[in-house]
């Protein structure tokens, strides 16, 4: 059927029981070696291994289905896999720079992408230079003939910007420059890349996509088939690969995101608004909230928004702040999110922040809602706030 809402996308996409006996899902391939009837078929396979299946690392009909669905979800020609978002970001930024490039990336991105920029990629010649995420069309005074990459994420990590994605990618266009953005926040539910001017959209699918705190994933989807190629190349040459479990659990999670994401989107909301009215909370970092100041960008490009946003407490001793965390009973503290649970971290944005300063003297505490009742989660942070106020 065609014309179909994503809703539907992320049920149908990436299956064909017809041609799997009837089986709802696709099966599980583990691979390694391939075996082929003739030196025919061999050297067939070698001249199109993209298409053929050639060898387990390069791709199974399990990498194909989840390929297919996220592609097909997100409105690109085709996506890569990877084994983690880091090593998503890792190959989308290897595929379109070599020694003696400029890059450009966001200055509010994920500390790991910043790590691997300036680590890495600075290592192997290409100058790295972080921007203000709110430049807007004011990007092209840093553009450079030489810039073959603007990085973006919006929003972004720990402090939520909004980055105004259209005039950033009208801009790098004019220099040549391939767009990749980070859209793991949003997913393709909640923000379309690609009709927003960015060549190559990359997710941890560890978070939404997987949804259930159970397995590490990455995919890169691409624009077109040029970009495509330079990206499986790259991740073929890195050998880089998902595991065919995790591949499947993927595909298992991407079946409910929509359903998810929404329960997702409402609690957060609802937290977001009781902590708005605590004493002890100066800010909220929402983007979907009136208040927050990149409010009207998010309204014009996003649809809907997720389950995780940032507050700003009053700055309060190492030992009330532990008070309030160790003793929370449904918000776990750990990293990542995503999953059905709930979680809650202390995080420094000023020590992640080069091209731009981050001043405000208050303890940032990042939130992801998880599936549990909303309700719940607020006697929780209740009474995480009491403990600490009786520690002061």
């Amino acid at each position: 059927m065609k014309d179909v809402t994503q809703d539907t996308i992320l049920v149908h996409a990436g299956r064909d029981p017809r041609n799997n006996h009837g089986i709802v899902n696709p099966p599980v391939y583990h691979c390694s070696t391939v075996l082929f009837p003739t030196l025919d078929a061999l050297e067939e396979s070698d001249r199109n291994s993209f298409e053929i299946v050639n060898y387990g690392r390069v791709g199974t009909p399990t990498t194909a289905a989840f390929e297919t669905a996220v592609a097909e979800l997100e409105g690109g020609f085709k996506a890569v896999n990877t084994g983690s978002g880091l090593s998503a970001i890792a190959i989308a930024l290897s595929a379109f720079t070599k020694a003696g490039d400029h890059v450009l990336i966001t200055d509010s991105a994920y500390g790991p992408t910043r790590r691997f920029a300036r680590e890495t990629l600075a290592a192997y010649g290409v100058e790295v230079e972080f921007f203000d995420p709110c430049i807007g069309a004011g990007i092209a005074s840093l553009l450079r003939p030489d810039t073959s990459v603007v990085f973006l994420e919006s929003p972004g990590s720990l402090t939520f910007e909004i980055q105004d994605v259209p005039a950033i990618a009208a801009a790098a266009r004019t220099v040549g420059a391939t767009v990749l953005m980070d859209n793991t926040w949003a997913t393709p539910l909640f923000f379309r890349p690609f009709d927003h001017g960015v060549d190559v959209s990359i997710h941890a699918a560890t978070k939404y996509m997987v949804g259930h705190a159970d397995a590490m994933l990455g995919v890169i989807t691409c624009r077109d088939e040029a970009t495509w190629s330079v990206v499986k190349k790259t991740a073929v040459r890195f050998g880089v690969c998902a595991g065919p479990d995790d591949l499947y659990l993927g595909l298992r999670g991407l079946r409910t995101m929509a359903v998810r994401l929404r329960q997702h989107q409402d609690s957060a909301l609802a937290l977001a608004d009781w902590l708005a009215a605590r004493p002890e909370v100066t800010r909220v970092l929402h983007p979907a909230r009136p208040d927050f100041p990149g409010h009207a960008l998010w309204k014009r490009d996003f649809t809907g928004s997720s389950g995780l946003f940032s507050v700003i407490v009053n700055p309060v001793p190492r030992k009330a702040l532990a008070a309030m965390l160790d003793g929370m009973e449904l918000f776990g503290m750990g990293y990542s999110w995503g999953g059905f649970e709930s979680l809650i971290l202390p995080t420094r944005p000023a020590a992640v922040r080069s091209a731009t300063r981050w001043t405000d003297p208050g303890q940032v505490l990042r939130l992801h809602a998880g599936l549990e009742h909303p309700d719940d989660l607020i006697r929780d942070l209740d009474a995480g706030f009491r403990r600490m106020n009786a520690a002061l």
